[in-house]
C-alpha cells in the first residue's frame, strides 16, 4: 500500500515560511502512475515524502503497511529496503564504487549471497545496456550512463514501489524509451510506480496521471482520459 492524506510540507526561509505541498491526499493503485505539473509545483517534495527521506509538516504516509510519519530516520531507511527503490534526479551513485557494485549495493544491505548478488547485478546492468561498463566508476560514466546504472540498482531488490524522478532526463530518445519500457515492465500485477517527468508523452504512458500545481494536486486523469 501508498497512501497519503492531507500531507502537506512547509519550510523555513528567514522569516517567510513556503509551502511546498498543501493538503495532498491520495492512495496509489497498483500500476504505473505520473506526477506532472511545472516548475516548483511541489513533485520532489512529494516523492521525498512518500518515500519518508523527509517528514511531513502534517498529514500521514503509509508505505507497506507502516506509518513514515511516525518513525524515525532509522526506521524509515528499513521501511525504504524492503519495499521501495528510488531513482534520484541526482543518480547518487557511492563514488569509489563500479557500477556492477553500485547496483549490488542494496542486495548487500538485504544479506544477498555475494554471488546472486553478482549475478543479479549484472543482469540488470545487461538490461540497461550497460553490460561492458560494469567494471567502470561513476567518473568514468557519462550522464546518460550513470542515470541508468541508477535505474538498475533502484530495480535490484524488485520493489513493491518504485519512485522515479525524472529518470529519463539525461537520456537522449532511445535510451529513454528503453529506460521507460523497463520501468513499466516493472509496475506489474501489484507493484507500484510513481514517476515524476516534465515530458507529458511519457506521463502518457501511464495509467493515471497526477497534476500539481503550487504544491496542490488540481486535476487527476485516470486511464481513459490520458
Amino acid at each position: 500500500m501508498l497512501r497519503a492524506e492531507n500531507l502537506t510540507k512547509r519550510y523555513r526561509q528567514g522569516s517567510v515560511t513556503v509551502t511546498a505541498l498543501e493538503g495532498f491526499s491520495y492512495e496509489f493503485p497498483p500500476g504505473p502512475t505520473a506526477v506532472v505539473g511545472p516548475s516548483g509545483s511541489g513533485k520532489t517534495t512529494l516523492l521525498n515524502l512518500l518515500a519518508g527521506f523527509d517528514l511531513p509538516t502534517e498529514g500521514e504516509v503509509e508505505l507497506g503497511g507502516a506509518r513514515l510519519d511516525r518513525l524515525g530516520e532509522d526506521e524509515r531507511a528499513g521501511v525504504r529496503l524492503e519495499q521501495a527503490g528510488f531513482v534520484f534526479q541526482s543518480w547518487n551513485l557511492l563514488p569509489t564504487l563500479t557500477a556492477l557494485e553500485n547496483v549490488a549495493f542494496p542486495l548487500l544491505l538485504a544479506g544477498v549471497a555475494a554471488g546472486v548478488r553478482r549475478e543479479r547485478a549484472m543482469a540488470l546492468l545487461e538490461q540497461v545496456g550497460l553490460a561492458d561498463r560494469a567494471h567502470h566508476r561513476p567518473n568514468q560514466l557519462s550522464g546518460g550512463e550513470q542515470q541508468r546504472v541508477a535505474i538498475a540498482r533502484a530495480l535490484a531488490l524488485e520493489p513493491a514501489v518504485l519512485f522515479a524522478d525524472e529518470p529519463t532526463g539525461n537520456l537522449d530518445s532511445a535510451a529513454g524509451h528503453r529506460v521507460l519500457d523497463l520501468l513499466l515492465e516493472h509496475a506489474v500485477g501489484e507493484r507500484r510506480l510513481v514517476l515524476v517527468t516534465h515530458d507529458l508523452e511519457i506521463a502518457a504512458r501511464a495509467e493515471r496521471v497526477l497534476h500539481l500545481r503550487d504544491g496542490r494536486l488540481v486535476k487527476i486523469e485516470e486511464p481513459a482520459a490520458v
